[in-house]
């Protein structure tokens, strides 16, 4: 059940469709390939942070089923599901209103090494990755596979801008203008994208853990 839970939050995670848009837009700035490449860093660098502390805080060692400390970190999934279907309501609700850029994004062909990667950081879907947070709590880390689990989670998470990364680097004249293209399509179904993947992670995440509480 943990990697499953995994696989689906990486893979929304790394489709989420506003650090994707911005992503795109860094490429495409002066120095796109370098900036991308900062973004990455700082990007994985808070991922891993997160990983790694939840690791030490737990010891690698998940709560007994049945105990106190296992029904809370299902109580904190179930509430971190909750708030996924309210925001598909909220982005439902607001779907087809025009979006304005945010005012950084006009400022991206400046933007040094250092904020890039703070915007790594700063863009990440938090609700997404307090869900990752909370399933490995659930995850015995004792052995190189769950260590693996862990790096390949991190990686899954991080894999949309990595593929866009070395499609930039190794075709450039192409890779921009198939940006050009993906970041229109992203604009046009960005709701419905946001919508789709918080309510089936959302759903995903209480009913599963429900399941765990009664069974």
């Amino acid at each position: 059940m943990v990697i499953l839970d995994l696989i689906l939050i990486g893979l929304a995670v790394t489709l989420e469709p506003i650090p994707l848009t911005a992503f795109i837009l860094i490429l495409s700035a002066r120095r796109g390939s370098i900036k991308g490449l900062e973004f990455i860093f700082g990007w994985l660098l808070s991922l891993v942070v997160v990983i790694a502390g939840v690791v030490l805080v737990t010891g690698g060692k998940p709560p007994k089923p049945k105990t106190a400390p296992s029904t809370a970190v299902l109580a904190v999934k179930i509430a971190i599901g909750v708030v996924l279907i309210l925001i598909a309501v909220r982005q439902k609700r607001r779907a087809g209103r025009p979006h304005t850029p945010p005012t950084w994004m006009s400022k991206l062909d400046g933007l040094s090494g250092w904020a890039a990667a703070g915007l790594g950081a700063f863009l990440q879907p938090w609700a997404l990755i307090a869900a990752g947070a909370a399933s490995v709590v659930e995850l015995h880390v004792s052995s190189i596979e769950s260590y693996f689990l862990l790096v390949g989670f991190c990686l899954l998470c991080t894999a949309s801008f990595v593929i866009l990364e070395f499609h930039v680097v190794l075709s450039p004249e192409v890779a921009q203008r198939r940006l050009e293209a993906l970041r229109n399509w992203i604009d046009s179904h960005r709701d419905p994208a946001i919508i789709i993947l918080s309510l089936v992670l959302g759903f995903w995440l209480v009913g599963s853990s429900i399941y765990l509480i009664v069974s």
